[in-house]
């Protein structure tokens, strides 16, 4: 018997352990963990000598060739596979009506499903969806059970923007979720607070970047958050909150948290490396919703990812080019920032060179954390009989972070010049190899559509 591939000298690291190890796979396929002596022969051998053999990264949070983003599923993916991310759930919208709207009229939940499921021939790595819900309406109550059979079992809503959604609203989105088992993902700022400190700046000239996060303050998200994570819990479903950024925020997740059963939340990358001098540095480049906050908060998300109040760590990756966003107001221009590319290498820098953590930390929350909560079984694992998603990692690279080596459509990083010792050198997907040494060597249309199971919290 031989097998395809076998990756050996290296060290496997596992959501709890890191040990010396070969992985062996076959037709995409982990078949076997452990001494290469013991394992079958295989067609090919990877040497992984010096480097971390871990699982793909799982991020659950993108936006990718939309309203809100330029980039298309080949230079978004490309950009991922090149960050070690194998697997990526983005948003199926809803088509809404209102000044800001890219639709003439609204349109089912479903019709954007189909768009994005078609994708596919575009992907370098995997992919989900989560169902986007930007309206209030009758129809979406119907499409919720259709759309969980295929494979969408994740719903986002937002409480902020002109497509925010009422607690009302929210409240009947969340009994149908409980229904069903599906998660409810949401955005929350009081959109009220937040328009009202708008005005308010505007009036004073505060045009200037810096003023930017005083318009969406940490209590605009906390109180939110407190209202998202009480209906949810009362309804009886999954809550998931995205992007925490505040320590107010986080605390108001804890507060209902329990024991995890119901209620989780992530936070990005950007919160736990960046605090808001980046907006006298980078001027609107790194306007975000909700923005980067203080340097306590930055300190308070790695709090909470270590008591697990926390236990994801996603990009909000968005693509906008550079003169989408500078020479104005802040008030004016597009939210968002690309990071898929420089997630990894930024992230596993700041947590393990500087502040200590674990690998088996890291791999937790970039990869076994997301895709257990969003019924992912067979990625972010090295277990025998799961997908073949790897990322070959050396610790000891040292790169600095430039846009000139973007894949994605977005001219900038707001990562520009931050130097940082760890690289992912090899990507693969399912067994093939998509990136190697900085360099796409996979084809568009490797990465499949992923119909998610319906998430199993009670572990």
């Amino acid at each position: 018997m031989s097998i395809d591939t076998v990756i050996a000298g290296g060290t496997v690291v596992s959501p709890s352990s890191t040990f010396d190890a070969a992985v062996a796979i076959d037709d995409g396929t982990i078949v076997a963990v452990g001494d290469e002596r013991n394992l079958p022969d295989a067609e090919s051998r990877i040497d992984a000598t010096g480097q971390l053999v871990m699982p793909g990264i799982v991020d659950p949070h993108v936006h990718i060739d939309d309203h809100v983003s330029i980039d298309s599923y080949r230079t978004a993916t490309g950009a991922a596979a090149l960050g070690g991310v194998t697997t990526v759930i983005d948003f199926a919208w809803q088509a809404y009506e209102g000044e800001e709207s890219p639709w003439d009229e609204p349109a089912p939940l479903a019709e954007g499903f189909e768009r994005k499921r078609n994708n596919q021939r575009e992907a370098l790595v995997d992919f989900g969806l989560h169902g986007g819900v930007l309206r209030e309406g009758e129809d979406l109550f119907s499409e919720i059970p259709d759309l969980v059979e295929a494979g969408v079992t994740s719903f986002k809503m937002y409480t902020a923007y002109e497509f925010g959604v009422s607690n009302g609203y929210l409240r009947r989105v969340f009994d149908a979720l409980a229904e069903q088992g599906a998660v409810g993902v949401v955005h929350t700022e009081d959109d009220s607070i937040c328009q009202s400190l708008v005005r308010e700046l505007r009036e004073a000239g505060r045009d200037a970047p810096e003023a930017y996060p005083q318009s969406r303050p940490d209590y605009a998200e906390a109180m939110a958050a407190d209202d998202a994570v009480r209906i949810a819990t009362e309804a009886g479903a999954k809550y998931y909150g995205f992007h925490t950024s505040s320590r107010d925020a986080a605390a108001a997740i804890a507060g209902h948290r329990d024991d995890g059963s119901r209620v989780r939340a992530e936070t990005c990358t950007h919160y736990t490396t960046l605090d808001e001098s980046v907006y006298a540095e980078l001027g609107n480049l790194p306007k975000i919703a909700p923005p980067i906050r203080s340097p306590d908060d930055a300190e308070a998300m790695f709090e909470y990812l270590r008591c697990g109040v926390l236990s994801v760590v996603s990009t909000d990756h968005v693509a906008q080019l550079r003169a989408s966003k500078e020479g104005r107001p802040w008030w004016e221009g597009p939210y968002g920032a690309n990071g898929l590319q420089a997630s990894l290498p930024v992230f596993h820098d700041e947590a393990i060179n500087e502040r200590g953590l674990s690998y088996p930390f890291l791999v937790r929350v970039m990869s076994a954390n997301p895709a257990e909560t969003f019924g992912l079984p067979n990625k972010g694992t090295l277990d025998p009989g799961t997908d073949a998603d790897i990322v070959m990692f050396d610790p000891e690279r040292t790169d600095t972070i430039a846009a000139e080596n973007n894949a994605s459509e977005a001219d900038y990083s707001i990562y520009e010049g931050r130097e940082v010792t760890g690289g992912v050198t090899k990507t693969l997907v399912r067994g093939e190899v998509v990136a190697e040494d900085g360099e796409i060597v996979g084809d568009p249309g490797h990465g499949e559509f992923i119909e998610r199971d319906i998430p199993d919290w009670s572990a």
